[in-house]
C-alpha cells in the first residue's frame, strides 16, 4: 500500500507558526488514516523551529522573518528530514499545506509580509519533487487519491 506524506497541521497538530492547526476533515484523509497510509510531518518543526514562531517568507532564495532574521537553514534542514522520512516510508505522494514557505505547491507569499500570494513553491516541496515525489496541496486531495489508485 502506497504511503502519503501529509503536513502535520492538516492532520490537526498545532504546529503552525501561529500555534494553530489547519485541520482538514476530508473523507479522503480520514480513509487514508484508517488505511494506515499517512506519514504526518512538519518540516519547520523538524528543522528546529518552535511553536509559535515568527512568520517567515521566501525572499531572494532564502527564508526570512519579518524582522529580517534568516531562518533558511532551519527550513532546508526540515526539508531534508521530510525527504528522509518519505524515503524511509516509501512515499511517492505528498499532500502539503498550500501557501507555506516550506510546503506550498502552487503559491507562496511574495516576501513582503503583506499577505500577497505569488506563484511558487516551498523549500520542502521543491526538494521532494526533485526526488520524484508527487506533491499536491490540500485543495487537490481528489487528484492525489486518483494518483495513488492509478
Amino acid at each position: 500500500m502506497e504511503r502519503v506524506l501529509v503536513s502535520s497541521c492538516l492532520l490537526g497538530a498545532a504546529v503552525r507558526y501561529d500555534g494553530r492547526a489547519k485541520t482538514n476533515t476530508s473523507a479522503i484523509l480520514a480513509r487514508w488514516r484508517a488505511e494506515g497510509r499517512i506519514v504526518g510531518f512538519c518540516p519547520e518543526l523538524a528543522g528546529g523551529l518552535g511553536v509559535p514562531r515568527p512568520p517567515a517568507e521566501l525572499r531572494d532564495g532564502g527564508v526570512v522573518t519579518e524582522a529580517g532574521g534568516d531562518v533558511t537553514e532551519a527550513f532546508r534542514r526540515g526539508a531534508r528530514q521530510a525527504l528522509e522520512a518519505a524515503e524511509r516510508a516509501g512515499v511517492k505522494v505528498a499532500v502539503l499545506k498550500e501557501g507555506s514557505p516550506s510546503c506550498g505547491s502552487h503559491q507562496i507569499a511574495d516576501g513582503t509580509f503583506t499577505g500577497t500570494k505569488i506563484p511558487g513553491s516551498g523549500i520542502t516541496t521543491d526538494l521532494l519533487r526533485a526526488h520524484g515525489i508527487h506533491v499536491f496541496s490540500e485543495n487537490e486531495l481528489e487528484e492525489a487519491d486518483r494518483w495513488l489508485t492509478r
